[in-house]
């Protein structure tokens, strides 16, 4: 099954830096294929444990027959809830591989790409989840669009293509892939340009139906929260704005990036950068997984 739903990246880097000792308690946020997870559990003896979490009901086919593993269906913005309802105090490592699995752009009924052009606007990563991105593209307005496609999908052009989306819904409600790629054809150019303009804006659709951002704010916090002093917080991430955040929150521990000092003036950030430079997939892994050209690693340790 891992091979059908995904390839894990950086598979070794991130696991090894999580410094897993045989009896840690450790937290896989994004459970996903298990790949990630598989290797977490050979690390471990029958002291250790993994929490796993996914919201996605695909993932549960993945759950591996464990007495040392816990499956938590739930969104990873939970984590400090669900690691408190199960009893525990604090953990030594945490994972979270924030990209979307290959599994999820393959599927032609879930809406992630824009290659099925006949699939329903969904993007929910939940698919008890109430709002799409066929609501999103009904109902948000034309700034709350505009704002969506330029915050993040980085798209200059955000303002012209809001605008053609509310034209465009008053005759027709958005309900296909193909009604959205309509829209676009005569505002983005042909070619190679018009692939990554429409990732960006599929990009910035899911980010919104996912609450992403937010999804991701409120997990690094509790992570920050439920780590014992020591612990490992080894993060994977994919696109330049949740690399950001984790970028200035690993560096000071808030997402402005403020350096904040004591009274005597030093710095006070509450980890320790295990890699001051981030980690990137080699070339042969490129190569053999496509999906972790993007891919950026970042570690650090609890003070």
């Amino acid at each position: 099954m891992e091979q059908m739903y995904h390839v894990p990246v950086l598979l070794k880097e991130s696991v090894d830096g999580m410094n897993i000792r045989p009896d840690s308690t450790c937290v896989d946020v994004t459970f996903g294929g298990g790949g990630h997870s598989r290797e977490i559990l050979s690390r471990l003896n029958n002291k250790g444990h993994l929490y796993a979490f996914d919201q996605d009901e695909d993932a549960i086919d993945n759950i591996q027959n464990d007495s040392r593993f816990t499956f938590i269906r739930g969104n990873f913005r939970f984590l400090k809830n669900f690691i408190k309802y199960h009893d525990v105090d604090g953990v030594d490592a945490i994972l979270a591989d924030l990209g979307v699995s290959s599994h999820h752009f393959d599927d032609e009924g879930r809406g992630f790409s824009f290659r099925f052009e006949d699939s329903d606007l969904d993007m929910r990563m939940n698919q008890n989840g109430r709002k799409t991105a066929a609501y999103i593209l009904n109902n948000y307005t034309e700034e709350q669009l505009a704002d969506i496609f330029y915050l993040y999908g980085e798209l200059k052009q955000s303002r012209r293509i809001a605008s053609a989306i509310v034209k465009t819904r008053k005759e027709k409600s958005y309900k296909k892939i193909s009604d959205l790629l309509t829209t676009f054809a005569p505002l983005i150019p042909r070619g190679e340009k018009e692939k990554k303009m429409l990732a960006q804006a599929f990009q910035a659709l899911r980010i919104e139906v996912n609450e992403e951002m937010e999804a991701l704010r409120e997990m690094l916090e509790q992570a920050l929260e439920i780590l014992k002093p020591g612990g490992r917080l080894s993060v994977i991430t994919y696109h330049s704005l949740e690399d950001r955040m984790v970028k200035n929150f690993f560096k000071t521990g808030n997402f402005e990036g403020k350096i904040e000092k004591d009274f005597y003036g030093n710095f006070e950030t509450p980890f320790r950068l295990i890699n001051n430079k981030v980690i990137i997939p080699s070339k042969d892994e490129e190569n053999i997984n496509p999906r972790s050209r993007s891919a950026k690693l970042r570690i650090v340790e609890k003070i």
